[in-house]
């Protein structure tokens, strides 16, 4: 049994103002692993005093100073990412596989990354009459959501980090065991007192007042669409910059130009990531959109992989996938698919109900909808979990119509023989990530969405511009 009962404040490991906590539960078997503590806007008010107070000095260090404390953060990381998979497995479900590697490893990657950028980032330069001069913005505020607990601290962190920034952090209420664990990292790496806090707690009491507080200069949130227009309106009255990273509902073009063997890796591709963390990915290839005409033979291929996932306890060894977070989430995603078969979709593999032999636990059936239409539920909203629609379109334009017909814009992902076409259909997306051809990852590549998805952009040295002011220093 986990108890997280302190907070990070000014340095210290400090107990909360008020007595509320929340059990933490378990998804891989509806257990209680532990408890933690729930904070209020009096604990955000003491975090933020501290951030303050620390942001005139931390704002001063040299760019030298800073790398080393980025490089320090690095080492000491490396020590416990052990720790760190083990807490995100029991919190929330990552299979040992995918916690060890990429949910641990992103972070490591996004602190290298910055690191990078630090080394040469132009912080001041002449332009004519006038010196530019990109500054800290100041006290930042960063939510965090549940499902890559420490890869989405990293890449708001170690940007505001870089540049001179203090920061007050509220991570999901859901996930607290790595946030303690990464807590503990940034304490042992040396960060200087008030120069990260962190705060737990639930988005009405500490993410509000976060949002809301007029000695915070910026909010950084990660989460859903929804819970972002309570971030924005929060603090809309304080005119702070808020960056946003939000849903999606992304769409997954196979060009028909494909064949064979091609086609089959692009569809079981598809499948296959849709599956990686449950699919509870903001930028899961959600939509796959086939030739109509061969709509049955995509959703063979796609259901062959959904019915060849083994769906096991996250503790187990091997490729297994996990659970979804909770009991809520694993309803919602049942009502969805529950409303896609009244409205017609077709169960491809998978469908509503737990895997066989999984009678506890918040477990989903890998499922493909195929024959979906782009004006079906299943097709608009975000479901969160290992669910691939399959939508027929009957050209190139049509294809880039439907893709672009969303609420969403945060990834898009193109698939094709001829590459210049592959580029052309890429260029009339509307979204802000499109992999090409099956792409990997790019760390210094910019991440972030149009429309609904969010605003900003996180990663690399333009994750450094959403922490900087800019400074005109005329007749210098």
């Amino acid at each position: 049994m986990r108890e997280i009962t302190k907070f990070y404040i000014n340095g210290e490991w400090v107990s909360p103002a008020g007595n509320r906590t929340m059990d933490v539960i378990n998804p891989a078997n509806e257990e209680v692993s532990g408890h933690v503590a729930l904070g209020d806007a009096a604990d955000v008010d003491r975090a933020v005093a501290a951030a303050k107070t620390a942001f005139e000095s931390y704002s001063a260090t040299s760019q030298k100073d800073r790398l080393e404390l980025l490089q320090a953060i690095i080492a000491a990381y490396q020590g416990r990412m052990n720790d760190l998979a083990e807490a995100m497995t029991l919190e929330m479900g990552a299979p040992k596989w995918l916690s060890s590697t990429a949910q641990a490893g992103s972070a490591l990657a996004h602190f290298a990354e910055a690191a990078k950028v630090l080394e040469n980032f132009e912080f001041e330069r002449q332009s004519g009459n006038y010196t530019l001069r990109r500054e800290p913005i100041g006290v930042c505020g960063l939510i965090t959501p549940w499902n890559w607990p420490v890869n989405q601290i990293a890449c708001k962190l170690a940007p505001a980090l870089a540049v001179g920034c203090t920061s007050v952090w509220k991570p999901s209420e859901l996930a607290p065991y790595s946030a303690q664990v990464f807590m503990e990292v940034l304490h042992e790496a040396g960060v200087p007192a008030g120069v990260v806090n962190l705060v737990h707690g639930d988005g009405p009491s500490v993410g509000a007042a976060i949002s809301a507080h007029p000695d915070i200069d910026m909010v950084s949130f990660t989460g859903s669409t929804r819970a972002g227009i309570a971030v924005a309106q929060a603090a809309a009255p304080t005119i702070k910059r808020v960056a946003q990273e939000l849903g999606g509902k992304s769409a997954n073009i196979i060009l028909d130009d494909l064949q064979g063997e091609d086609f089959a890796k692009a569809v079981s591709g598809g499948m296959q990531s849709m599956c990686i963390n449950s699919g509870q990915s903001c930028n899961a290839p959600s939509r796959m959109l086939v030739p109509a005409s061969r709509m049955d033979e995509a959703a063979d291929i796609a259901a062959a992989v959904a019915n060849g996932v083994k769906v096991a306890d996250p503790s187990a060894d091997g490729m297994v996938m996990g659970p979804v977070i909770s009991g809520n989430q694993w309803n919602k995603i049942q009502d969805l698919m529950e409303i896609a078969i009244k409205e017609g979709a077709r169960v491809a593999a998978g469908g509503p109900g737990r895997p066989e032999g999984l009678n506890r636990g918040y477990y989903v059936r890998p499922t493909v909808f195929a024959d979906v239409t782009n004006d079906m539920t299943i097709a608009r909203e975000e479901v969160f979990g290992p669910v691939l629609v399959m939508i027929g379109y009957e050209d190139e334009a049509d294809a880039v119509t439907i893709a672009n017909d969303t609420p969403y814009g945060l990834a898009a992902y193109v698939s094709g023989a001829d590459a210049d076409r592959v580029a052309d259909v890429a260029a009339k997306m509307r979204a802000g990530q499109v992999v090409l051809n099956g792409a990997g990852l790019d760390m210094s590549a910019p991440f972030g969405g149009y429309k609904q998805s969010g605003n900003g952009r996180e990663w690399g040295a333009h994750g450094f511009e959403e922490y900087l002011e800019t400074k005109a220093v005329i007749g210098a």
